[in-house]
């Protein structure tokens, strides 16, 4: 009996180490949120000016440039995902995974032949326990990523979609990232970035009159149109990169607090039902001693009876 007390106090101290441990990691991933969500409240005007002068120039001029024209029939797209570096986040990653599986059958489904692009351990680790071909893989920023990671990301996707299909480049770009919709709320969403869609345009302001549509004006791009684009719409990827980089990281977190915070509350469970257990084992262990006490005093009792007859 005073074995299995033994193992009950020696597993209730394990699991009472892992719970102040998962406890930290929770603080520490409810303290990144709130940095995480400034970050990604800071990139969104930048975002999405951005988008408006390249969405201007798209549709102010009727230059075909190679980042706004649709192809007749595209065979190749590229398609990148961002997953985590580390787990412990309950399915942040996996969620992401299955979003970037659904969209490759998709577009297989289409005729496309699909280069996959990964940002993450998780998901370079998906890919390479399954043996499949990676174009290019980034590690090492996901839980806080800088702007420049976003252009390193940026810059070989930039380059194939500006490649020939016929010399390994790509006819489109879409991207798999976690939005961040509130802290108990984080979704898997896939979109295309490149050829840019003019859905994406900013509505006209209304008329004097109240009612929309007015024409839109014409604009002179100086030194052309063309280098507009080129020089806008590298910048146009790098930021949509980047704010997906930082909502991912943000749904990170709040995926990580989640998981650790049901960790934290599954080993209090489990801490309370050992408790009750080395309680039980401990009065049976007390009861057997008293009985041993009681047997051992009428035993001697019938000795002292025995011997004075």
């Amino acid at each position: 009996m005073g074995a299995q007390l033994r193992v009950y106090k020696r597993r209730i101290r394990a699991v009472t180490a892992t719970k102040k441990i998962t406890k930290a990691m929770e603080m520490i991933a409810a303290s990144r949120i709130v940095k995480a969500q400034r970050k990604v409240a800071a990139s969104m005007p930048y975002a999405t000016e951005l988008t408006r002068a390249v969405t201007a120039v798209a549709t102010g001029s009727n230059t075909k440039h190679a980042l706004t024209t649709e192809v007749e029939a595209p065979a190749r797209a590229a398609v990148l995902l961002i997953t985590s570096d580390r787990g412990l986040a309950g399915g942040y990653s996996s969620n992401a995974i299955k979003q970037a599986e659904r969209l490759t059958e998709r577009l297989r489904g289409e005729g496309k032949e699909v280069d996959t692009y990964i940002v993450g351990r998780k998901g370079l680790a998906y890919f390479g326990f399954r043996e499949r071909k990676v174009a290019e893989s980034w590690t090492g920023f996901t839980d806080s990523p800088a702007y420049s990671d976003a252009k390193r990301v940026a810059g070989p996707l930039i380059e194939a979609i500006q490649t020939e299909t016929a010399e390994g480049g790509v006819d489109e770009l879409h991207i798999i990232y976690t939005e961040f919709v509130s802290m108990m709320t984080q979704n898997a969403v896939d979109g295309r970035m490149l050829p840019l869609s003019l859905d994406e345009a900013p509505e006209t302001e209304t008329t004097a009159g109240g009612a929309k549509g007015e024409i839109l004006p014409l604009f002179d791009f100086e030194p052309s149109a063309e280098d507009v684009l080129d020089a806008l719409l590298p910048r146009y990827v790098e930021s949509r990169i980047y704010n997906a980089l930082l909502q991912s990281a943000a749904s990170e977190h709040a995926a990580r607090r989640r998981a650790m915070k049901s960790a934290t509350d599954n080993a209090g469970d489990l801490i309370k039902s050992l408790s009750r257990l080395a309680n039980a084992a401990r009065q049976a262990e007390i009861t057997q001693e008293i009985s041993e006490i009681v047997g051992g005093a009428s035993a001697m009792a019938d000795a002292t009876a025995g011997s004075d007859k």
